[in-house]
Formats: structure tokens, sequence, C-alpha cells
């Protein structure tokens, strides 16, 4: 099982997991109701290296990018859903639109994004790759997303 940690204390880990060695993977998102898509999206992503870190858009954050009546879970509920998942090594709760300043401190050797993002649209390219890091863009499951699941709900 996964850990929710501060930046501060995921910072000390990321260093020593480093200095062993290990590959470090990273991805953000706001995973307000898990699906199948992100399950998929999350093993893809830390079969990319060693250790998965997942940024998670806090409360505040999911709501400047989606709207009011977003997030329908709490960042807490979230944060402790995705680290039960086996696939995931670390949780990080950020306040901001995106992780930049966490990816500046955490610097993944693996940044993942969907792929509705390419290298020139992905605000987190720059940091990503100035601190030594790469890209991948991991393709949609079809038809599974949040936004679907709410409006198959409102039906």
């Amino acid at each position: 099982m996964g850990l929710v940690l501060s930046i501060e204390k995921l910072v000390d880990e990321v260093n020593k997991l480093k200095a062993q060695g290990k590959k470090i993977v990273s991805t953000n998102g706001c995973f307000d109701i898990l699906h199948v898509g992100h399950v998929r999206y999350l093993q893809k992503s830390a079969s990319l290296g060693d250790i998965l870190i997942v940024c998670l858009n806090s409360d505040r954050s999911v709501k400047a990018l989606k709207g009011d009546s977003r997030p329908l879970n709490n960042e807490n509920d979230r944060a402790e859903v995705l680290a039960a998942l086996g696939c995931v090594d670390f949780v990080v709760i950020f306040d901001e639109d995106t992780p930049v300043n966490y990816l500046a401190q955490i610097k993944p050797n693996i940044h993942t994004k969907g792929g509705d993002y390419d290298i020139n649209t992905l605000p987190e390219t720059k940091v990503v790759m100035e601190n030594g890091g790469k890209l991948e863009f991991i393709n949609f499951v079809e038809g599974k997303s949040t936004t679907n699941i709410i409006n198959k709900m409102k039906k």
C-alpha cells in the first residue's frame, strides 16, 4: 500500500530512493471517481519505472479546473483510494493548477500524462526536461472518464 505524504517528506523519500538507483515515475490528475481508465493509466505509468508518485489536485485546484460541482470526492478520500492501489507508491496533494512546483522538487526520471496532451501542450514539459526527466504520453481507454460517469448518473 502506498503512502500519502507532504511534499517535504516525499522529497526526502525520493532522494533516498534515487540514491539506491530507483527510477522515479510521476503523474498527476484529479482522479475524482476512480474508474478502469484511471487504473490502466496508473498501471502503465508504474510499469515505466520502480516507484510511482501521483501528484493529486487538491479540492481547491479541482474546483478551479472543473467547476464548483467538482470534486465529488474530497482530496483526502481520493488520496487514500489512490494510495491503496498496488501500483501507486506515493501520493502528494498539490494546491496549484499544475504540479510544476512539486515536480521541480521531485525531479522524476519520467513524468506521464494522458494522450490528450503532447510535449507542446503539457504545462509540466519544461520543468521535467530541465531536470533531466523525460515525458511519456499514455492513451486513454475509450469512453472511460469521470465526466462520462457523471453524465450517465444524471440521466
